[in-house]
């Protein structure tokens, strides 16, 4: 069996994309293979458990969704709105959704951010943003950047999770 070559490593690159944010599309994709291949019959009933007190998978799965979306709405140059607001207040209730629903909120949320990394221009990457209500300094590319480290900081902190419910 040939082992799939992460990402990074396969050549591929998005024409519509700065090469800067290259990288940081990778990553997001990388991220979304990874949980892909982990959540593979994970158990619905186990997305709210928190072994050791540690963030339950349901959390990671909706937080990097929201996160994706406000890290690039402030990338864009906009403060968040409400229903950004809201969803980030809901990240750690435990819903409905099913492991793959929350999935698919991930993914689609992974090809979100990319469509929205092809909106900067090169030249606009190093352009100023401000973060949040007390306006922390960043760049567009700061906050791209961050977008990808952050998801692949969840992805990891997911994988110990669920290798903790699977051994209990």
């Amino acid at each position: 069996m040939e082992v799939k070559k992460e990402v990074w490593l396969r050549g591929e690159k998005d024409p519509h994309l700065a090469a800067e944010l290259q990288p940081a599309a990778d990553a997001l994709l990388q991220a979304g293979e990874e949980l892909e291949a982990l959540l593979k019959d994970f158990p619905d009933a186990w997305l709210w458990d928190r072994p050791a007190g540690v963030a339950a998978v349901g959390f990671h799965l909706k937080h990097i969704a929201g996160v994706l979306d406000r890290l690039l709405s402030y990338a864009e140059g906009n403060m968040l709105a409400p229903e950004q607001l809201e969803y980030l207040e809901n990240e750690v209730a435990a819903g409905e959704a099913t492991v793959n629903e929350l999935l698919q909120q991930v993914h689609g949320a992974i090809e979100r951010c990319i469509a929205r990394y092809r909106q900067f221009s090169s030249a606009a990457l190093a352009a100023s943003r401000s973060v949040g209500r007390a306006g922390l300094p960043s760049t567009v590319i700061g906050l791209c950047f961050h977008a990808a480290e952050h998801t692949m900081r969840h992805t990891g902190q997911l994988l110990v999770t669920v290798k903790m419910l699977q051994n209990q």
